[in-house]
């Protein structure tokens, strides 16, 4: 018995890991093969080639994109990227949504943006306990006045910063903070490894077998 135990667990290992991954690239490609259906019937691969062949979506997804990209990077195509920001920033209910997922994905996706590019710890959810978050930002205007005049601040310039705390072991969900600069710590670890040990629940242990630096006091963030 204990040997079929752990021969169970050992396969466990090995398939568990291969298939979840195998599904996610399987439902990946299902869905930008959806992408196809905006061309003309005619002119699907299907009906041209006369067989079915997965995939084809991802490159056509990939053509889009990388087309759309070009043609954003020139002045006509800028001015046409404007333009139409203009025309959704003006509808009511398009304006809200529309306004805040295109500044999420400013910040995600700029060369020059802090989001993600750290993974620091600090005192959460109350004084005692630790837990890893991302580095966003650093608070400004009235929020940063605020939070300086609030009980406990050091007199002058207090810094602050702007964490995303993911939750376990989904990280897509958490929670939005800001936190005094002095109470977090950075972590000598990439924001992947990061990733990996909050998924893993613990269990997975980035720089194991390997000296890590030790953590340092987080740097000053330069004022947005």
């Amino acid at each position: 018995m204990p040997s079929l135990r752990k021969w169970l667990l050992s396969g466990l290992l090995v398939l568990v890991p291969l298939i979840i991954t195998l599904w996610v690239l399987d439902w990946v490609v299902g869905t930008l093969d959806q992408t196809l259906r905006i061309l003309p019937t005619h002119w699907h691969p299907d009906q041209v080639l006369g067989v079915h062949i997965p995939g084809l979506g991802v490159v056509f997804a990939l053509a889009v994109v990388l087309t759309i990209g070009a043609l954003a990077s020139n002045i006509i195509g800028n001015r046409l990227v404007n333009w139409w920001h203009a025309l959704l920033h003006r509808i009511p209910v398009v304006r809200s949504i529309y306004s805040g997922v295109k500044q999420v994905s400013d910040t995600l996706f700029s060369e020059k943006g802090n989001a993600f590019r750290k993974a620091v710890l600090v005192r959460w959810p109350h004084e005692g306990m630790w837990t890893i978050a991302f580095l966003t930002g650093s608070p400004a205007g009235q929020v940063l006045s605020t939070l300086r005049d609030q009980p406990g601040a050091r007199a002058g310039d207090e810094a602050f910063i702007s964490v995303f705390v993911p939750t376990t072991p989904n990280p897509t969900g958490g929670y939005f903070v800001m936190v005094r600069q002095r109470d977090c710590v950075e972590l000598a670890m990439t924001v992947d490894e990061a990733l990996t040990y909050i998924v893993s629940m613990g269990v997975i242990v980035p720089g194991s077998g390997r000296g890590n630096a030790p953590p340092a006091v987080l740097p000053a963030i330069p004022k947005p």
